[in-house]
């Protein structure tokens, strides 16, 4: 079954030389998903706030890949985490769709303020981290509900 939802959106994104087809691989999504944990996280919400939002963060993108490799899909150098989450959102979010890859973009947004700061970008707070943990648990578990679901082939 071909997934039509945000179909126009990823071949943009191909077009553009932001995601590449690849060979579709069920091992490569296993790995992401292994790798998109969330353990390490957690154990910085109080001491390492903003270390655990970058690693929130991480899982997320992680888990979104995973639903791309099952596709057959990468991003590349020039798309990157970008071209990650703008094809996840646009394939899974939206009416009928998981409103939580809505969220990873935000997420994304957070954490460049953090790894890259001006002298005015406020530190992160538990609260946010709190917050960017349970998008990543969100996103990882909607992940996997999709690839268990069975309904996603290869793009083409």
């Amino acid at each position: 079954m071909t997934w039509v939802r945000g179909r126009d959106e990823v071949q943009r994104l191909i077009d553009d030389g932001e995601v590449e087809i690849v060979e579709a691989s069920t091992d490569v999504a296993d790995r992401l998903l292994r790798e998109a944990h969330v353990r390490l996280a957690s154990l910085g919400l109080d001491g390492d706030p903003a270390g655990a939002l970058q690693l929130s963060y991480d899982a997320a993108r992680k888990a979104s890949a995973a639903l791309l490799a099952v596709q057959g899909l990468r991003a590349t150098t020039r798309g990157g985490h970008i071209a990650v989450i703008d094809a996840v959102r646009a394939q899974f979010n939206d009416r009928g769709g998981l409103p939580v890859f809505g969220q990873i973009n935000r997420l994304r947004r957070r954490r460049n303020d953090t790894e890259y700061p001006s002298p005015t970008t406020p530190g992160v707070t538990t609260d946010e981290a709190t917050q960017a943990l349970g998008i990543a648990r969100e996103v990882i578990d909607g992940a996997k509900k999709l690839l268990e679901a069975g309904r996603l082939d290869e793009f083409g």
